[in-house]
C-alpha cells in the first residue's frame, strides 16, 4: 500500500459544511445532527469561519468585515454544492477505507459525519508517513477547514518561471500553500476519529469477496501475520497509484511517473513566497521547481519519465544550481490519461476509488492533493445520494482540461518555451493570477482572449503530439 501519493508536489463541498458542525451535534455527543439546508448548519459553519483564531502578525489578519464577507461569499458556493446531498442514511450503512491517505482519511471524515459506520485500515503501525513538501491552492482550506491549518507551514504568493535565459514572474492573488504531507494525514486522522471514524493501524489489505447483501474483506495483522475478516456494505480504495483494492476489484493497473524533490538551503536571494519554475525540455517534458517551505529552506524537485535518469538530472541540476541536498523525496505519481470510473459492483456491495487510485491527478503540473480531496467529496456525495455526484461530474470536466493542457505541453521544444514566456503579457497574467491551477478551464480560456497567440502555440503543440504521453519520448 502506498501510503498518501494523493499527495504529489506541484508547481503549479465537503469543507466546513460537514466539518463546522458544532460539537453536540458530531456522532456520539449526544447533540442533534444538523440536516443540510434546516439552517443550524450555516450559522455553525459561517461562526467556526469567522471566530477562527488568527496567528499574530500572519498573513491572515485582514479586518473582520473583509474575513466574514469572503466565508460567506465561500460557504455559499459550498451550500449550492450541499444541495446535491442527500439526509443522513439511517440504514446502518456500513464502509471500510483501505489506506490511511490524505483522500481516504477525509472520504472517511465525511461520511462519519453523516452518521455512517466508518473503519479506515491502513498498513502502517504508527501514522508517521514519510515527509514530503507539498505546494496545494488556496481551495484547499475551502475543503478541509480547520483540518487544513496545522499542516500548513508558508504562503506562496508569486511564481518566478524561467526558460533559456527568458523569465517571467506572476503574482497570485489568493496564496498557494505550503503543506507539511506527514501532519496533514495526521490531522486528517484526528479529524476522522472526532468524526466517529475507527482508525485502525497495522492492518494490510489482502483480498475481498462478495457475500450476501455485504462485502467480506480479508485484512492481515502486520504485527502477526495473522487475519481477519471485516464485512462492510461498501468498501473504498484510498491506496493510492498501485492500490490493491482496485486491483482485487477489476481495475486497470495504472501508469505512474517518478518524483523526486531536495530539500535545500534556501538561496539567498529568493524570497520565502515565491516558488521558481524551470522548464528545461531536454531534462523533462514536465518541469523543475524550488518552492520556499521557509525563510531558510525550500524543496527542489522534478517530475521524470525514467526513475534512475529523473534522480541524475535532479543531481546535475543542483549542482548547477551550487546546492547541496540535506535530504531526498520521492513517490511514484499517476497518470490521469482518461477518466477512471470510481465505482464497481461487487455482488450486492459497491467498491470505490479516490485520489491517487482513481488517477484523480492534474496532468498538467502533476498534482493531486486538491482533486483527491475533490475525489473524496464526489465519492462521498455518490454513496450517501445512491450513486449521484455532481462533484465528480465537475471533477471530470477539471481533469480532462487539464490533459488537454498536457497534451499541448508535452512535446514542446525549448523555443516553445521561451515563445510561450514572451508571449506572457500583463494581460495574459492577469488570469493565471486571479484564479487557481484547480481552475483550469476559467484560465485557459480567458488567456486565450487576452493573448490569442497563446491559443496558436498551444494548437501547434497539439497537432505535433499527435502520439503525446501515450508513450515517452526517445
Amino acid at each position: 500500500m502506498a501510503l498518501g501519493y494523493t499527495d504529489a508536489p506541484v508547481v503549479t463541498g465537503a469543507s466546513e459544511r460537514w466539518g463546522g458542525v458544532s460539537e453536540g451535534s458530531r456522532p456520539g455527543t449526544g447533540g442533534n445532527r444538523a440536516s443540510p439546508g434546516d439552517g443550524r448548519e450555516v450559522v455553525s459553519v459561517q461562526a467556526c469561519w469567522a471566530g477562527r483564531a488568527l496567528p499574530s502578525g500572519s498573513s491572515y489578519s485582514k479586518s473582520r468585515a473583509r474575513l466574514i464577507a469572503e466565508t460567506t461569499a465561500v460557504y455559499k458556493q459550498l451550500q449550492e454544492e450541499n444541495d446535491s446531498i442527500s439526509t443522513p442514511r439511517t440504514d446502518n450503512h456500513s464502509v471500510a477505507v483501505v489506506g490511511g491517505s490524505a483522500a481516504g482519511l477525509f472520504a472517511a471524515s465525511l461520511l462519519a459525519r453523516r452518521g455512517l459506520s466508518v473503519r479506515v485500515f491502513e498498513r502502517i503501525e504508527t501514522l508517521e508517513p514519510a515527509a514530503r513538501t507539498l505546494i496545494v491552492t488556496h481551495r484547499m482550506r475551502n475543503l478541509l477547514g480547520r483540518a487544513a491549518e496545522g499542516s500548513i507551514v508558508n504562503e506562496i504568493r508569486r511564481f518566478e518561471l524561467f526558460t533559456d535565459g527568458r523569465a517571467a514572474t506572476i503574482s497570485l492573488q489568493n496564496p498557494d500553500l505550503i503543506v507539511e504531507r506527514r501532519t496533514l494525514i495526521q490531522g486528517l486522522a484526528a479529524e476522522a476519529e472526532r468524526a466517529g471514524a475507527k482508525v485502525e493501524l497495522g492492518r494490510r489489505f489482502h483480498a475481498m469477496h462478495p457475500n450476501g447483501k455485504s462485502l467480506v474483506m480479508e485484512v492481515e495483522r502486520c504485527a502477526d501475520g495473522g487475519r481477519e475478516e471485516v464485512r462492510a456494505d461498501t468498501i473504498i480504495g484510498g491506496d493510492g497509484a498501485a492500490s490493491r483494492v482496485a486491483r482485487s476489484a477489476g481495475w486497470e493497473p495504472l501508469e505512474t511517473l517518478p518524483l523526486v524533490q531536495a530539500i535545500v538551503p534556501l538561496p539567498k536571494n529568493m524570497p520565502a513566497d515565491t516558488v521558481r519554475v524551470w522548464f528545461v525540455p531536454q531534462d523533462t517534458p514536465y518541469f523543475y521547481w524550488l518552492i520556499a517551505e521557509s525563510p531558510t529552506r525550500g524543496a527542489l524537485g522534478v517530475i521524470g519519465e525514467s526513475g534512475a535518469e529523473t534522480r541524475l538530472c535532479l543531481e546535475r541540476f543542483l549542482e548547477k544550481r551550487n546546492l547541496d541536498a540535506i535530504e531526498f523525496q520521492g513517490a511514484r505519481i499517476p497518470v490521469y490519461k482518461r477518466w477512471v470510473p470510481v465505482r464497481r459492483e461487487l455482488g450486492r456491495g459497491s467498491v470505490y476509488l479516490v485520489g491517487d487510485a482513481a488517477a484523480q491527478v492534474k496532468v498538467s503540473t502533476v498534482g493531486g492533493t486538491v482533486t483527491g480531496f475533490r475525489g473524496a467529496l464526489g465519492v462521498a456525495e455518490a454513496i450517501l445520494n445512491g450513486g449521484s455526484s455532481r462533484e465528480l461530474r465537475a471533477l471530470r470536466r477539471e481533469l480532462d482540461v487539464h490533459l488537454l493542457l498536457r497534451r499541448s505541453l508535452h512535446r514542446f521544444e525549448q523555443a516553445d518555451y521561451s515563445h510561450l514566456v514572451d508571449l506572457l503579457n500583463e494581460g495574459a497574467k492577469q488570469p493565471l493570477a486571479e484564479y487557481s491551477r484547480d481552475e483550469a478551464w476559467k484560465i485557459l480560456w480567458r488567456v486565450c482572449l487576452r493573448q490569442p497567440r497563446l491559443l496558436l502555440l498551444g494548437l501547434r503543440g497539439l497537432l505535433r503530439s499527435r502520439r503525446s504521453i501515450d508513450k515517452p519520448r526517445a
